[in-house]
């Protein structure tokens, strides 16, 4: 069975948000290297992906120069750097073409925002047939506002509000939500055999 990494959204973009002094996992992008350099040395297809909101002026856009995969990782000159607009690494990318001719049937996920691109790249990549594997501590979050919160409260205010949904709780959340359905919840070192 051949394997692929999926590593979704490990971008500048997140680190130029006021709310990334939220985030749940500070080991998340050493995680993440420590997947690439095992996928790497077992011969398995690393694949990236960034999300991208041309023309919104925010941190987003490509014209910012956040759009791009963090500093501390290199995609190497062979993997595939794909651009998505979506919440799924699928939808408007050849990824599953990729993965077909690749003859890969199992992913692991990993990256940015734990419940947002990297789940639902899970949901979908289940949908689709692959064996899916959630690498859940190479994946962060930020608290989650209430849906009545207003859209312009700070960083202050989010963590204030007693009605917030903590970083911690979202990423229960998730892998409630995609254990024994979607995906297998792994942690690094259980990925790693470590």
């Amino acid at each position: 069975m051949t394997n692929a990494l999926i590593v979704i959204d490990v971008q500048e973009s997140f680190r130029a948000r006021p709310l990334w002094k939220t985030n749940s996992n500070p080991d998340v992008i050493e995680n993440v290297g420590r997947l690439v350099d095992a996928a790497r040395a077992a011969g398995d297809a690393v694949i990236w992906v960034v999300h991208s909101e041309p023309g919104t002026g925010g941190v987003f856009d490509p014209e910012s120069g956040f759009v791009r995969v963090v500093d501390e990782l290199k995609p190497a000159a062979d993997e595939p750097l794909l651009v998505k607009y979506v919440h799924n690494a699928f939808t408007g990318t050849d990824l599953q073409h990729r993965l077909t001719v690749g003859g890969v049937r199992a992913v692991t996920v990993c990256g940015l925002r734990t419940e947002q691109c990297v789940e639902t790249t899970a949901r979908v990549a289940s949908d689709l047939g692959y064996d899916v594997t959630f690498a859940v501590d190479a994946t962060s979050t930020s608290p989650i506002p209430h849906r009545d919160a207003p859209a312009d409260q700070t960083v202050e205010e989010l963590l204030a509000d007693p009605r917030t949904l903590s970083a911690q709780d979202v990423v229960t959340r998730t892998e409630y939500a995609l254990a024994g359905r979607f995906a297998t919840i792994r942690t690094v070192a259980e990925i790693l055999g470590e």
